[in-house]
């Protein structure tokens, strides 16, 4: 009699895929700060080799991804090769564009004429992307929407007043407000040119490698104005892009269509029409922000308010005569005062400081304590088993707190999200003083009784919450791994 294996982990089948693509069997596996979405990204490498693994299990989605990774690719735009893809399409390999995000450098370095290069860069694979690769795009390969028509257009702005404008508690009339959103939507669903669109086109998803700026996360491309994209990068909340910045940016980006044969439009009509597409993606971005961060409760999102609003009003300043509906100007207005940004306000983020090195472990304590390498020592310790144990259920005692199933019992059936907001206070506490006082090294482990389930799905989390709040990046080691019990 033979015993039947179970599911192998996600790290399993992505080390496979590492092997399949290099030869070689990775040293080392390092899980990525989570997103917005559901995929989960993974660093793995050895001496020779490194590649990004990532798994997500909404396979429409993935082969989008696909699609538009060849098509790009086809015609020279800077995106990462996928090397390897499972039979299942939930898991790939593809290349490693290392951490540095054009955000990232534009935080570290500020309004440089080197940042600028970048972001310039940056617009130039967005021309081939929207006019030359856009040419071919076949639309039925989407993924959910296809087309950024009236229909999606009047979601942003129903997203935009649920998510965020109902949560203000501010008096205005509904009806009428719904009345102008279908009007206004009617005319921005009209409004040509249709070409490839991004959707999230802005600093976070540029990454450089290099001396070139890679685009990354575009699954969410559709046919739609191009106009969208050019605004959600000049006007992305966070960045706060001088205004000289962004007219030199425009003034850019119409230049190289100039340079593109396959790119026929007039600059007065595209500055008409992109200024309306700035109002709309910065509504669309209110109603993102509220609902990752105040129904979400993630901490980016929550911090990002503030200067989402803060760019609101600078553009209605700009613009006295926009949204031309009155109701809508109306609640803009109360939403963008000063009374209502300082309601989000928070207090200026510590400046990550490159020599503080922070260690995140997942052990088991039937092995003891992890050992303190550093000079220092000190550091934190949290005990996970106060957590209900996913290994006691027979689904979950062979996964680990890596895997969504397992992820979505501990967060949705126990405990630890309470915990974890516990854990994520004490921490923050350390990381702000050593980030303020130059110091180099601080270490975090978190302990179960197998070093498989609760520890893992701590330890992991927290290097998100870091990524998120200071944009650190933390070293993860799951010291249980080679005793986990998968089969």
């Amino acid at each position: 009699m033979t015993t039947k294996k179970n599911k192998a982990s996600d790290t399993e089948i992505l080390e496979q895929l590492f092997e399949t693509q290099f030869g070689e069997k990775p040293t080392l596996i390092n899980a990525l700060p989570v997103s917005g979405s559901d995929r989960r990204y993974f660093r793995l490498s050895n001496e020779k080799h490194t590649a990004i693994g990532t798994y997500n299990h909404h396979v429409n989605e993935n082969n989008t991804y696909f699609y538009f990774t060849d098509l790009l690719l086809k015609h020279d735009v800077y995106v990462p090769k996928v090397y390897q893809k499972s039979k299942d399409k939930r898991y790939y390999l593809q290349e490693d564009l290392g951490d540095k995000t054009l955000f990232s450098m534009l935080i570290q370095d500020g309004f440089t004429e080197e940042v600028k290069v970048y972001f310039q860069q940056a617009l130039d694979e967005l021309v081939k992307m929207q006019w030359v690769a856009g040419t071919e795009a076949n639309y039925e390969q989407c993924f959910g929407i296809n087309r950024f028509d009236e229909k999606a257009i009047m979601q942003d702005l129903l997203y935009f007043k649920y998510y965020f404008a109902d949560l203000q508690k501010l008096p205005y009339d509904k009806l009428g407000l719904l009345d102008e959103m279908e009007q206004w939507s009617r005319e921005l669903g009209r409004i040509q040119p249709q070409m490839l669109m991004y959707r999230d086109f802005q600093s976070r998803n540029i990454m450089i490698h290099g001396g070139k700026s890679y685009l990354i996360d575009y699954q969410g491309a559709m046919q739609g104005p191009p106009y969208y994209d050019v605004a959600s990068l000049l006007w992305q909340a966070k960045a706060q892009l001088p205004q000289e910045w962004k007219e030199d940016l425009l003034r850019y980006y119409l230049s190289k269509l100039q340079e593109t044969p396959s790119a026929r439009i007039d600059e007065l009509h595209f500055r008409k029409s992109y200024v309306q597409f700035v109002l709309l993606r910065l509504l669309q971005v209110l109603g993102a922000y509220g609902f990752r961060g105040l129904f979400e409760k993630k901490p980016h999102f929550i911090s990002s308010i503030a200067p989402a609003l803060k760019n609101l009003e600078a553009f209605l300043s700009d613009n006295p005569s926009l949204p031309n509906y009155p109701q809508l100007r109306k609640l803009l207005e109360q939403l963008s005062s000063p009374k209502m940004q300082a309601i989000y306000a928070v207090d200026e983020p510590v400046k990550n400081n490159a020599t503080l090195s922070i260690e995140i472990n997942s052990f088991s304590f039937k092995n003891g304590y992890p050992k303190d390498k550093t000079e220092h020592g000190g550091g934190y310790v949290f005990d996970c088993r106060g957590i209900l144990n996913p290994g006691r259920f027979d689904e979950y005692k062979h996964l680990t707190g890596q895997e969504k199933s397992v992820q979505d019992f501990l967060e949705q059936q126990t405990k630890m999200p309470v915990f974890l907001e516990h854990c994520f206070a004490t921490v923050s506490i350390s990381v702000e003083d050593y980030l303020k006082r130059g110091f180099d090294h601080l270490t975090i482990s978190f302990g179960c009784t197998g070093g498989q389930h609760r520890s893992v799905f701590a330890a992991e989390r927290l290097a998100a919450f870091l990524k998120e709040k200071y944009d650190i990046t933390a070293q993860v080691t799951h010291l249980n791994k080679k005793k986990w019990v998968l089969e």
